[in-house]
C-alpha cells in the first residue's frame, strides 16, 4: 500500500489559514463530491476508514431470471456488491486520498486474513475472505479489484459459497480486530454490510446475542455499522427479525449529530427500470458521506441564557482538489513540500518571523503594526453566536443572502437542556413567521457577522423519510459597504396578454413535482476531470465525453411547450409593431409642435456648440484630446460614437469609457 499522501503547509500559512474569514466543512465524493478540510474551533480534519462486508451465500450468488429487457438485471447480488465497492474505491482515491477502505468477504470456502505485524499470531476467521485489508487505496488495489469485477472466471473461483454457515458476531468481531489494527486513532470509522439474509440466525438465541454483544463493542470502540439490504425475489427483507438489535442510529462520535439528509438506506431491489446495481449504488452513495460538525459553539439567547450548538455545512459548491508538485528524483514518486522564506533585498539573508511587521496604506503612507497588535485589533471577542432582537420574516430580502447559509443544530457537550431549548426556539420562530438577528463569530480571529437566524422545517419525501432534519440556519446579512448600486434600467413593462401566454409556457416546463433535485444533475466539468484523473492512474485509455446532464432536453421542451412557444412569438410581433407605431407618432407629433413653436416664435438665436457634444470620427481628433489630457470634457455619447468604431466595449459608466480610451492609445504608444 502507499504512504499516506500529505500536504502541509509551513506553521506560518497554518497561522494566516486561522485569520482567514471563511469558513468551509468537508464533503466526500458521492457523485463524486470532494472537499478540502478546514480548521476551526473545536473541529479537526477528520480521515475515515470504510469496511465492505459483503455475504457470499448461494442466494447472493444467483443470477437473476434472463429477460428480454434492456434494463433488466445482469448482475447477481454479490456482483452488484462487489461492483459498488470497485467505483467506490474508484472515487476515494482522487477525492479522499487519506481514507482508508478495506473490503471482507464472508461466507466464502476459502478463508483468508491478515498476514503482518498487525495481525494477532493463531487468531482465524474461517470462511471469512479479506479481499483487500483495511488501508488507503492506491492504483494497483483499483486495478486488482477491477480485473476481479470484469474476470467471471477469477470472480466464480474466488466467490464460493461455504457450507457451513458463518456466525454475524464472528464478522463483526473480525471487523473489530481490522479497525483496532490498521485504523485506531480514526475518528471516523465505518462498516457496511450488504447481505439479503434478513433472520441469519433464527433458530439460535446464543449466536443473536452474541452478535448483538460484537455490535456493541464495535459501537463502544466509535464504529458506526451501516446496513445495506437486498431483498430475495418474492421477499422483503425485514430489518426488524434480526438487524434492528446490532443497528445502532446515533453516531458513538457525536451524539448530537442531525439525521443525515441523504435519503435513509432502503431495501435495494430491481424492476421498474432500476438495476439492483442502480438501486444498490444510491443507497451507498447516500452514506458515503461521514457527518462532520463545522464548529461547537454556546448559543446566547438572552443575558444569562446559553446553549450548545454545533455547525454543519449541508451545501458546498464542489471543485478539483488543490494541486501539488511531484518529485520523480528518487525510486519512487513523493510529493514535494512548499517552503517559504522571506530575504531581506540589501543583505540577502532569511529574516525571522519576528522581524516581520505587517504595514497598511493610509494617505500614501505605511502605517506599521506588530503581530500583537494585529491580534488585538482582530479580536472582537470570544466566538460565539449572540442573538441581539427579532424580525420577521417577511423582512429578510432573497439578495440578502450573502454567503452560503450554515446548518446548526443542539449539543448536550457543554450545556446540559440545549436541545429542549432549541427545540422551543425553533418552534416558536417557525410558527409566529419571525427570525432571530444575531452578532456571529465562527470562531478565534473571525471578522464578527450580522445573521439571521432562520428556523427551518423538517422535510420528507412521498414515503415520510426525512430528507432534512427541523433545526435552524445562521445566514450572514449584508453590511452597509457591502451593498452597491443598481444598474440604471428602463423596463417596458409586458401587456398582460403576453404575461398569460407566457404563464402557460413555463407551466408546461415545470420540473416534476415542481422541485429541483440536485442530486440528478451532476457537475460535468467536474465528473470529466475525475474521469481524466482515474484514466491517468490506472493507466486505461482516455474515456468518451460523459452526459451532460445539465443540457436542456430540447426534443421534450418542444413537444411539451413548443406550441405554446410559437403563439407566444406570433403575439410579441404584434405587440412589439403596435408598441414601435405608438412610440413613431408620438416622436412625430412632438417633433411638429416643436417646429411650430420655432416658426411661431422665430428663429433661435445661434448657439456655439459645446466641445462635448463634438460627433469625432478620426483617431487624430481623439489623439488631440488625449494628448490634451481633456477627454473627459468629451459627452458619453460622444465616448461612446468613436468607441464603436473602434469595437470597444462601451458599458459602463462614463470613467469605465474614458479609462478605456485612454488604455487603447496608450497601447499604441508602446506599439
Amino acid at each position: 500500500m502507499a504512504e499516506e499522501n500529505k500536504w502541509k503547509r509551513d506553521q506560518e500559512e497554518e497561522e494566516e489559514e486561522e485569520e482567514v474569514d471563511e469558513a468551509v466543512s468537508t464533503f466526500e465524493k458521492s457523485d463524486p463530491i470532494a472537499q478540502k478540510t478546514h480548521l476551526c474551533q473545536t473541529y479537526k480534519s477528520q480521515k475515515d476508514a470504510v469496511i465492505f462486508a459483503i455475504e457470499v451465500s448461494a442466494s447472493m450468488l444467483a443470477s437473476p431470471p434472463i429477460s428480454d429487457d434492456k434494463k433488466a438485471d445482469i448482475d447477481s447480488p454479490a456482483s452488484a456488491a462487489l461492483k459498488c465497492a470497485y467505483q467506490l474505491m474508484q472515487q476515494r482515491i482522487i477525492s479522499n486520498p487519506n481514507d482508508m477502505m478495506g473490503i471482507l468477504l464472508y461466507g466464502t470456502e476459502q478463508s483468508k486474513f491478515q498476514k503482518d505485524k498487525h495481525s494477532r499470531s493463531g487468531l482465524a476467521y474461517p470462511h471469512c475472505y479479506l479481499l483487500a485489508d483495511l488501508d488507503i487505496p492506491i492504483a494497483d488495489d483499483v486495478k486488482a479489484l477491477k480485473s476481479l469485477v470484469e474476470d467471471e472466471d477469477e470472480f466464480k473461483k474466488l466467490f464460493v459459497a461455504s457450507e457451513e454457515s458463518v456466525s454475524v458476531g464472528q464478522v463483526l468481531f473480525c471487523a473489530n480486530q481490522i479497525f483496532t489494527t490498521r485504523a485506531p486513532n480514526f475518528s471516523s470509522r465505518r462498516l457496511f454490510i450488504v447481505t439479503n439474509e434478513d433472520d441469519p440466525h433464527a433458530s439460535d438465541k446464543a449466536l443473536k446475542a452474541n452478535a448483538a454483544t460484537r455490535a456493541k463493542d464495535l459501537y463502544d470502540l466509535g464504529v458506526i455499522i451501516e446496513l445495506f439490504p437486498i431483498s430475495k425475489p418474492g421477499k422483503e427483507f425485514n430489518r426488524a427479525k434480526f438487524y434492528d438489535d446490532i443497528i445502532y442510529h446515533a453516531s458513538p462520535t457525536d451524539l448530537d449529530a442531525p439525521a443525515p439528509i441523504s435519503r435513509p438506506t432502503k431495501t435495494s431491489f430491481s424492476g421498474d427500470g432500476i438495476s439492483l446495481l442502480a438501486s444498490l449504488l444510491s443507497s451507498i452513495n447516500s452514506k458515503a458521506v461521514a457527518k462532520r460538525a463545522l464548529f461547537n459553539l454556546p448559543f446566547e439567547i438572552g443575558p444569562g441564557l446559553k446553549i450548545s450548538v454545533k455547525g454543519y455545512i449541508i451545501f458546498k459548491r464542489q471543485e478539483p482538489q488543490r494541486s501539488c508538485y511531484v518529485w520523480l528524483g528518487g525510486e519512487k514518486p513523493q510529493i514535494a513540500k512548499g517552503v517559504t522564506t522571506q530575504m531581506s533585498d540589501d543583505s540577502a539573508r532569511a529574516i525571522e518571523k519576528p522581524e516581520i511587521k505587517k504595514a497598511y496604506k493610509f494617505g500614501g503612507e505605511q502605517i506599521a503594526f506588530t503581530q500583537d497588535e494585529i491580534s488585538s485589533i482582530r479580536n472582537f471577542g470570544d466566538p460565539g453566536i449572540r442573538i441581539i432582537g427579532f424580525k420577521p420574516v417577511a423582512l429578510l430580502p432573497i439578495w440578502a443572502n450573502l454567503k452560503p447559509a450554515t446548518f446548526i443544530y443542539p449539543s448536550e457537550e457543554d450545556y446540559v437542556g440545549s436541545t429542549r431549548v432549541f427545540s422551543a426556539l425553533q418552534q416558536k420562530l417557525l410558527k409566529d413567521e419571525i427570525m432571530g438577528i444575531a452578532w456571529f463569530i465562527a470562531r478565534k480571529n473571525a471578522a464578527p457577522v450580522i445573521a439571521a437566524i432562520l428556523p427551518g422545517e423538517e422535510k420528507v419525501d412521498d414515503e415520510g423519510s426525512q430528507l432534512i432534519p427541523p433545526g435552524m440556519w445562521i445566514i450572514p446579512l449584508p453590511y452597509a459597504d457591502d451593498i452597491r448600486q443598481n444598474p440604471e434600467t428602463v423596463m417596458i413593462r409586458s401587456p398582460d396578454s403576453l404575461t398569460n401566454m407566457m404563464r402557460n409556457v413555463i407551466q408546461q416546463l415545470q420540473l416534476p413535482k415542481a422541485r429541483y433535485f440536485p442530486e440528478k444533475y451532476p457537475n460535468p466539468a467536474l465528473q470529466w476531470h475525475y474521469r481524466i484523473l482515474q484514466a491517468l492512474a490506472l493507466d486505461e485509455e482516455l474515456p468518451e465525453k460523459s452526459e451532460d446532464k445539465s443540457i436542456p432536453k430540447y426534443r421534450q421542451i418542444d413537444k411539451r411547450a413548443g406550441p405554446y412557444v410559437i403563439e407566444w412569438g406570433v403575439e410579441l410581433e404584434a405587440q412589439h409593431s403596435a408598441w414601435a407605431q405608438k412610440n413613431r407618432s408620438e416622436s412625430t407629433t412632438t417633433s411638429a409642435k416643436r417646429a411650430a413653436s420655432s416658426t411661431k416664435d422665430g428663429p433661435e438665436p445661434n448657439k456655439r456648440a459645446k466641445t462635448g457634444d463634438a460627433v469625432i470620427t478620426a483617431d487624430e481628433e481623439m489623439a488631440e484630446f488625449f494628448e490634451r489630457n481633456s477627454i473627459s470634457k468629451l459627452s458619453v455619447a460622444a465616448l461612446k460614437g468613436w468607441m464603436q468604431t473602434k469595437r470597444i466595449g462601451v458599458s459602463g459608466k462614463k470613467a469605465d469609457l474614458m479609462e478605456r480610451v485612454e488604455a487603447y492609445f496608450e497601447k499604441k504608444k508602446l506599439e
